[in-house]
């Protein structure tokens, strides 16, 4: 993998589009950690945390569960990504349809810190508001994808 950070990181994002689990754990840490706003609507609708701990919770994040909100048409448009020695800024929007069918759109802000030549730590930011109404409308939230199914890998 290369020492270039804003690779890594690049290289990641690949990876995460790609939903393949093999893939994604590659990039991480296994004390990795992913820290989101509390009560974001993504965690709210599939009743995830909003702090994942470790490789193998934040791969199967990725690979399984977001995937089930976010069900298609997801495009990523990149405005920033700005390196400095083992932190990378990433500025995007992110464009999806979600699983109840409304269009999702919305800017984000993440912050990867990299140990090794792989992703320690991501704290993303982005407008949880608009997030909640684009998940869940004006009213208040509730769930809008159906629980992973027991007995499934965790």
């Amino acid at each position: 993998m290369s020492s270039d950070s804003r690779t890594i990181v690049q290289s990641a994002w690949q990876a995460f589009a790609s939903h393949d689990a093999d893939r994604i754990a590659a990039v991480f840490t296994e004390d990795a950690e992913w820290l989101a706003p509390p009560g974001n609507a993504t965690a709210i609708a599939l009743d995830a945390p909003s702090h994942m701990v470790g490789k193998k919770a934040i791969t199967r994040f990725l690979a399984e569960d977001f995937p089930r909100l976010f069900v298609r048409d997801v495009a990523v448009t990149f405005h920033g990504l700005h390196a400095d020695g083992e932190k990378v800024i990433v500025e995007e929007t992110m464009t999806a349809t979600l699983a109840n069918g409304n269009h999702y759109s919305n800017d984000y802000c993440l912050i990867f810190e990299l140990r090794d030549g792989l992703i320690h730590r991501v704290r993303e930011y982005m407008d949880t508001a608009r997030g909640h109404r684009m998940v869940f409308g004006e009213g208040l939230p509730r769930q809008t994808v159906q629980p992973r199914a027991s007995g499934s890998a965790a």
